[in-house]
């Protein structure tokens, strides 16, 4: 994957060193006053070094010290960003009480938007905005596996072998996705978009990775996916129903067909087996699983406003 276009002078910097190797001091000294999206795409890209071979960065750099230490600085500012518009809920089980405090979260809904108004051109950039998530899907989740005890693993295993393809190559949910995008006309080659999008869209894959990559915030890493498997099935058939109208491929309908059964169990297990195993073994992780489910509900709805907004906007002008 090549190198994104930098948006400041922290991912100027950044990325000129991943190139030549060295001078990463350089780059610690443009963090203080380092501009949102600038921040968090030089997280983005740091991240991709556990994930993704860069053009031209050396592989040896994924654990370079000083590396690690700009990501770490980057990652404390994320984290304390969305803690600081957390706060647990009194008195709520989260293997009881998670699905009824989900239903109470009502935020903005591109599903429905596509469903019923959105043109083939939003669809098309909803999608490539979507797939710097979609093509590595579940990707993140995966480094938990190793962190958790007997029956919380067992569960993950079991959602996660639905996620990449139950042995099937073809069935992988991000190859899916990508089949999609190439029925589409899209490039589906893994962060061929990354230079569309937004704000919202890097720091709601940032999060996801920050979770996956930390053991201590493994507990928030299975609040975000019980919370993301429990607001998928519905979107999802909505967007099956307004892909259909503006007549987009049947491999892009069939990504999402997918997920509208597939997600309707892994609720459930997230839930109820993934969650409630953790918590059987580590109760005091309760605070940080919803802490993750507030997460992935909060940036999604933030993502959802700003995406729906712009398109207002530009129907307005």
């Amino acid at each position: 994957m090549d190198l994104p276009t930098p948006r400041g002078p922290l991912t100027e910097t950044l990325f000129s060193s991943l190139r030549s190797g060295d001078d990463f001091f350089a780059v610690l000294t443009t963090l203080v006053d380092a501009q949102p999206d600038d921040a968090a795409l030089a997280l983005w890209t740091l991240h991709q070094l556990h994930y993704r071979d860069l053009t031209a960065v050396p592989d040896d750099l994924e654990w370079d010290p000083q590396l690690l230490r700009v990501r770490a600085r980057l990652e404390r500012d994320l984290e304390q960003r969305l803690r600081s518009r957390f706060s647990a809920p009194a008195g709520l089980s989260f293997v009881a009480d998670f699905f009824d405090w989900v239903a109470e979260h009502d935020g903005a809904s591109i599903a429905a938007h596509v469903h019923r108004d959105a043109t083939r051109e939003q669809v098309l950039e909803l999608t490539r905005m979507r797939s710097i998530y979609h093509l590595m899907e579940s990707d993140p989740t995966a480094w938990v596996v190793p962190r958790l005890g007997v029956r919380a693993k067992a569960g993950l295993m079991e959602l996660l072998f639905d996620e990449y393809g139950a042995g099937d190559p073809n069935r992988l949910h991000h190859r899916l996705y990508a089949r999609g995008m190439e029925a589409s006309g899209l490039d589906a080659s893994y962060g061929a978009y990354i230079d569309e999008v937004p704000l919202e869209i890097l720091e709601q894959n940032n999060a996801q990775s920050v979770f996956g990559l930390h053991r201590r915030l493994r507990g928030a890493a299975l609040g975000h996916l019980a919370a993301f498997e429990a607001t998928s099935s519905l979107p999802s058939s909505r967007m099956v129903q307004g892909l259909e109208r503006l007549g987009f491929p049947q491999e892009f309908v069939d990504y999402y067909a997918e997920h509208v059964e597939a997600d309707a169990v892994h609720e459930q297990l997230a839930v109820h087996v993934i969650c409630g195993g953790l918590l059987a073994e580590d109760p005091q992780l309760e605070a940080d699983l919803w802490f993750g489910a507030f997460t992935a509900l909060d940036l999604e709805d933030r993502v959802a406003r700003s995406v729906l907004a712009r398109w207002r906007d530009e129907e307005a002008a």
